[in-house]
């Protein structure tokens, strides 16, 4: 049984990916230490500062198949060191003295940040790729129902007519600035950490900045101005750009609930015979996929405090903050690429009800179209005075019953000023969505970064 529903058999694929899993594996974890130990002594063989052939052996025997993780942990537990008894057992497996040149001048979080870093950027094109990919299935849905016009709500109440396609443009264009981010984000985040005990890289004399140039250009990471081992903003940033990332899908998620609501029905997630809504109701057809990235994003949205705590590490080294990291960077990578990859999903197989649509925006008899009437009358009575009597007469037909075409009609002020073929032109919903088609083809026609 998991302690952990990340680990659960049973509940894995729900809170994270197969892909992630693999990433932040203890295997992966163990071998991207290795990945690190074993770029260092290559370029320091290279350089002289230890034998070639010791490097060789090194680069040879890194291999987490080669290590015993049992043996491993428990020597771990023993040691209340991560890096040390990796050591040895290299040691062990080393032929010669190899062994005895792994690690020269680093110090464990040079091993650990950096080998933590490796493991973000392959996660990071894990979800960046997930993203490029629901950016493509929005788009094709701002496309695809341009001009599908439907009501367009404000404080959860109708409004004024939009269009689908122009609901969809405005999460593909938040999507858009998420991969600006995300590339911006990489130069500042994937960033190797290799400086000594405290930052100085005094075990390696005049001979410091040398290695670290080629250990970074072997590993294909950023070579930082000065030693990040207490400055965590970087990993932070990861963690706040990851959470708006979740945050925009769980957003999405979250309207195709709203929208698939019976009174609604604009919208349902892809439903297929078998999928079950309820033990007692056989009647329902529930969105547990929205819901399930609407609750996903929100635990990725709390783990942001953690991260800009974790920024106020203490002296020259503080294990408290890296702990942490430990913890949440995983979560975190996996449950955002979790809630891509399930709203792509989603919006592959979305149904689109435009005959419902179509209903919705005559269910308050003409009140959506307020506003139309509104300004018409504006150009002969002044704004305000048009917004009062449109209000008073809004409000009677709300409270009262009736449409607001037989309302305006009725009223003096407006029937003097307006023809009913006006105001019949007035309260079609067809004719006032504005430039909501032109924002759609604006959106999609962008190229991605």
């Amino acid at each position: 049984m998991a302690a952990y529903v990340m680990d659960s058999v049973l509940f894995c694929d729900q809170f994270g990916t197969a892909r992630m899993r693999a990433i932040f594996s203890d295997e992966s974890v163990v071998q991207r230490w290795l990945d690190v130990e074993a770029a260092l002594a290559k370029v320091q063989g290279r350089l002289g500062i230890i034998p070639s052939w010791a490097a060789e052996e090194i680069g040879r025997k890194a291999r987490v198949e080669l290590i015993d993780l049992a043996e491993l942990k428990q020597e771990m537990d023993r040691t209340a060191h991560p890096i040390v008894p990796l050591l040895r057992l290299m040691k062990r497996v080393c032929d010669r003295d190899a062994g005895e040149y792994i690690h020269w001048g680093a110090t464990t979080q040079d091993i650990v940040d950096t080998g933590t870093v490796l493991q973000v950027r392959d996660a990071l094109d894990e979800i960046e790729a997930a993203l490029r990919e629901l950016h493509g299935r929005v788009r094709t849905l701002c496309v695809r129902h341009r001009d599908q016009v439907m009501a367009g709500r404000s404080h959860g109440q109708q409004a004024l007519p939009i269009t689908f396609g122009f609901k969809a443009a405005v999460w593909a264009d938040e999507i858009h600035r998420h991969l600006e981010r995300l590339g911006q984000m990489r130069k500042r985040v994937l960033v190797g950490q290799f400086s000594g005990a405290v930052g100085t890289l005094a075990a390696l004399g005049d001979r410091g900045l040398e290695v670290q140039r080629a250990l970074f250009d072997e590993l294909g990471l950023g070579l930082p101005a000065i030693t990040w081992h207490v400055a965590r903003d970087g990993i932070a940033e990861l963690v706040c750009v990851l959470s708006l990332c979740a945050a925009t899908a769980g957003k999405i998620a979250h309207e195709i609930y709203c929208l698939q609501k019976t009174e609604v029905g604009e919208l349902e997630e892809p439903f297929a015979m078998g999928k079950v809504g309820s033990s007692t109701m056989p009647h329902k057809r529930n969105p547990p996929a929205c819901e399930t990235i609407v609750a996903v994003a929100r635990l990725v949205r709390h783990s942001v405090p953690a991260a800009i705590e974790a920024v106020m590490a203490e002296h020259e080294r503080d294990k408290m903050v890296l702990q942490t990291e430990r913890e949440f960077i995983p979560r975190v990578c996996a449950m955002t690429h979790l809630v891509l990859c399930k709203l792509s999903a989603v919006l592959d197989g979305l149904s689109v009800r435009p005959a419902n649509m179509e209903r919705n925006l005559f269910l308050q008899n003409g009140l959506l179209m307020s506003e139309a009437v509104m300004m018409r009358l504006s150009d002969t009575l002044g704004r305000q005075e048009a917004h009062e009597i449109v209000y008073r007469i809004c409000m009677e037909v709300f409270e009262r019953g009736g449409s607001l075409k037989q309302a305006l009609m009725a009223d003096p002020a407006v029937s003097a000023r307006l023809g009913e073929d006006e105001i019949d032109a007035m309260l079609d919903p067809h004719a006032y969505t504005g430039l909501a088609g032109h924002f759609a083809d604006q959106v999609a026609a962008r190229p991605l970064p």
